[in-house]
């Protein structure tokens, strides 16, 4: 059994992962959240559920205690913080692997008219979360960071991948396919370890996503 713990766990992203996890019965999940009343319709002998504050770093480490895996789905002004506060429980703990959901465009990798419109658009949200992405890769954690295109919520796996060096493809993806990819991740823990990932669905380049 690989025991996940879900930060950020009432997230758009981690609603789908954690509906995937389920569907998976070698995985067992703690959620950890803000308002925790949200999930709680997903307890289960399988599901454990902690109300708290990524930055409580006492609540976090108790958490995380007997972890495999830590899957942060987090936002918020303070993500470096956040950031900072996940790799300290991580060393204090001993758990090693992380999967942390950031966007695209921190390493000014979007090329073209789109990369424009995205920086435009993003502004200093990329330099916070680039920010917090240095956080991870400057640990020693066996980190992978998700770097999304612009989300929909369409019904469909479908996606493809690039490299932390490399110019970003695509405009959106489904959350579905995030998901999956998290999931994934977890179901083959070797995978994609101190990389930085771009996701997109593939033929979707454009000036901006197609719905604006």
């Amino acid at each position: 059994m690989t025991n996940v713990l879900i930060l950020g766990a009432a997230g758009q992203i981690a609603r789908l992962a954690e509906s995937q996890f389920l569907a998976d019965d070698r995985f067992k999940l703690t959620l950890y959240l803000r308002r925790s009343q949200r999930v709680a319709n997903l307890k289960s002998d399988r599901v454990a559920i902690v109300d708290g504050d990524v930055t409580d770093e006492t609540k976090l480490e108790k958490a995380m205690a007997g972890q495999d895996i830590v899957y942060a789905n987090l936002a918020g002004q303070n993500i470096q913080q956040q950031a900072e506060t996940v790799v300290s429980a991580m060393h204090a703990t001993g758990v090693k692997r992380v999967i942390w959901i950031s966007t695209l465009g921190i390493y000014d990798e979007v090329p073209g008219k789109f990369g424009q419109w995205n920086n435009q658009t993003l502004g200093d949200y990329l330099t916070r979360y680039y920010d917090a992405a240095q956080v991870l890769e400057t640990s020693d954690l066996d980190y992978t960071i998700i770097r999304p295109a612009w989300l929909t919520n369409k019904d469909e796996i479908d996606y493809e991948t690039t490299q932390r060096h490399d110019p970003f493809k695509g405009t959106e993806v489904s959350r579905k396919s995030i998901a999956a990819l998290v999931v994934k991740l977890a179901q083959t823990p070797t995978e994609g370890v101190r990389a930085s990932l771009g996701v997109n669905k593939p033929n979707t380049d454009g000036d901006k996503p197609a719905w604006y």
